[in-house]
């Protein structure tokens, strides 16, 4: 069980919390996918409207900097092969923190995370 700290911490910057809501959609996503989608959410746009140049410096961000602390706090593991990510021990503790604080932490992103889901349960 991770420290109530640590939990904050890894919810502590806006890309993490929305890696985090999109393992609420699905547990599992390759990096690319994830530099995607919280492209689109960050600037309000459909996923086929990022640019390359927004998807490349998600990317590189999630993968030097978001994607090693969450996978650190054992929130996510990732295969460095496929560059995947999927859930790990500490997720569910993260994500429930993450759901009970929801508007309260960015209601802009909760709002995308949860039009998406509500869309694939439809």
């Amino acid at each position: 069980m991770l420290e109530v700290e640590t939990v904050y911490e890894a919810l502590g910057h806006p890309r993490r919390r929305y890696l985090c809501y999109t393992l609420l959609e699905d547990t599992e996503w390759t990096l690319t996918e994830l530099a995607t989608k919280i492209a689109a959410w960050e600037n309000d746009v459909p996923e086929h409207a990022v640019t390359n140049d927004r998807r490349e410096a998600v990317y590189v961000s999630l993968y030097h900097a978001h994607v090693p602390k969450l996978v650190d706090e054992g929130v996510i593991a990732f295969d460095e092969t496929t560059e995947t990510i999927t859930v790990a021990e500490h997720a569910e503790q993260v994500l429930a923190a993450l759901e009970g604080m929801g508007a309260s932490l960015d209601a802009s992103q909760e709002t995308h995370a949860r039009e998406e889901i509500d869309e694939r349960t439809e």
